[in-house]
């Protein structure tokens, strides 16, 4: 019985969402132009339910480069209606259009000359008269087999907002580097580090010459860590990158390693990222190449820094 009645309430609000692929159209281009006239912030606003997915979608747009924020209409009636300017757009959400405390706010909000866009499932309800812009839910019954608790409609209400948000994010141009400045905290933040955060620079980067003796190098790759040195020429240029494997084959070929210089054993250049790159981008690129570590460098060709595959491993981009 249980599983009957999970089934259906899923099918319902599935059933939901795809009537509203079929139903958006120009009003939906026209709220999608009303936040991106908006030159002030979304102000979402719905009592109940609706109010927490509200929430939700204010969020959302947010965190997507739109500045928006939850009104709550019974508390906007005492107060906090000076949270709305004439600069604000307010999108309402009522899947009757007749929740009282939306129509009074909704009065006080022509008094002020606020646009609105209203989401509802009954175009000829108050609220969706009231607003410059309408969006129908097309939600007739809730998948609650009472018909009475909002459950398709709060799903609907979610799924159009997200696709309000999303549409907008893209018309704006929002990329993933936006993304990164506005979640730079917990899981998702450690996605859009940068490499110049988790490189080594300064004394903490390998150095040697061209004509540094090997056993020096050694020495220097030991102290450093990172199982690889950088080779400068004489202005700090990278010309070249000395690693564990070059010395394992210098070690096999050669009877006396030792006497040779890091020129002679390096192989030239080095791969390259900039410093401004994501780290993500950075990991894609050492597994590609399948290899341990990446060079830093300035403009000029100065070593600026080196990142190895642990650095990223420590901060669990993996």
């Amino acid at each position: 019985m249980s599983l009957e009645v999970a089934r259906q309430v899923l099918l319902s609000e599935a059933e939901a969402i795809r009537r509203l692929t079929e139903t958006i159209g120009e009003d939906f281009e026209r709220a999608v132009n009303l936040v991106l006239a908006c030159r002030g912030r979304v102000v979402w606003t719905g009592m109940g339910k609706s109010g927490i997915i509200c929430r939700k979608l204010a969020a959302t747009m947010t965190s997507t480069g739109t500045p928006a924020l939850f009104l709550h209409p019974a508390e906007a009636i005492h107060g906090d209606l000076g949270m709305v300017t004439r600069d604000d757009l307010v999108i309402a959400v009522s899947n009757s259009g007749e929740t009282e405390e939306m129509l009074r706010l909704v009065e006080l909000l022509k008094r002020l000359g606020v646009p609105m866009v209203a989401v509802t499932s009954s175009p000829r309800s108050h609220l969706a008269q009231a607003a410059d812009v309408h969006l129908d839910l097309g939600v007739r019954r809730e998948a609650c087999p009472l018909d009475l608790v909002p459950t398709a409609s709060t799903t609907a209400s979610l799924a159009l907002g997200d696709a309000m948000a999303v549409s907008v994010a893209s018309r704006k141009g929002f990329q993933e580097k936006d993304f990164a400045l506005l979640h730079p905290g917990g899981k998702l933040g450690k996605r859009f580090l940068k490499v110049r955060d988790l490189m080594h620079t300064g004394e903490a980067v390998p150095r040697v010459g061209l004509g540094t003796p090997m056993k020096d190098v050694i020495y220097e790759m030991s102290r450093k860590g990172l199982g690889l040195t950088t080779v400068e020429d004489d202005d700090g240029r990278l010309v070249g990158v000395i690693t564990d494997g070059d010395l394992r084959r210098l070690m096999e070929r050669e009877s006396d390693p030792l006497r040779r210089t890091a020129g002679e054993v390096m192989h030239p250049g080095g791969v390259l990222i900039d410093a401004d790159e994501l780290a993500t981008a950075a990991l894609r690129l050492l597994e590609q190449r399948r290899i341990t570590s990446l060079m830093i460098a300035e403009p000029d060709g100065r070593v600026e820094g080196v990142l190895h595959l642990h650095d990223l491993w420590g901060v669990g981009l993996f």
